[in-house]
């Protein structure tokens, strides 16, 4: 699996890709730009990321924003919905109007921080992207 960890605070974001490391190869990024890059990049390469863990509160490009390119990035490709990458939204706004967003746009699930681990798993597991 292919996994863009997108976190701008680093105990978050080396505790993410160390955590989802034995389930594929994690690309930790540090704000919303960065995010950008890496996936424009893996589109262009015709390997898009299987998962993305996408903060919502980053410096440069907000993770609404970065959801939202994805989303058109996929349909101008015209990537089938079973094909498109998972996003899980992790965040400390629960209940915000971004949030709120992040669904309409289409995240596949959303995660409060600090992360439950074993609920990112069992997302994770209801994403199809890894067996019980």
């Amino acid at each position: 699996m292919k996994i863009l960890v997108a976190e701008d605070d680093k105990v978050s974001r080396d505790f993410l890709s160390r955590f989802l490391s034995p389930y594929g190869v994690c690309d930790p990024v540090i704000d919303g730009l960065e995010a950008l890059d890496a996936l424009f990049i893996a589109m262009k390469e015709n390997k898009p990321y299987d998962l993305v863990c996408l903060d919502i509160m980053m410096p440069k490009v907000d993770g609404v924003r970065v959801l939202k390119a994805i989303r058109d990035m996929e349909k101008q490709k015209g990537m089938l919905p079973e094909k498109r990458s998972k996003v899980i939204i992790t965040t400390a706004l629960a209940g915000s109007d971004f949030i709120d967003k992040a669904w309409d746009i289409g995240c596949d699930s959303c995660i409060e921080k600090p992360i439950d681990t074993e609920l990112l798993i069992s997302e994770i597991k209801r994403l199809g992207l890894i067996s019980e």
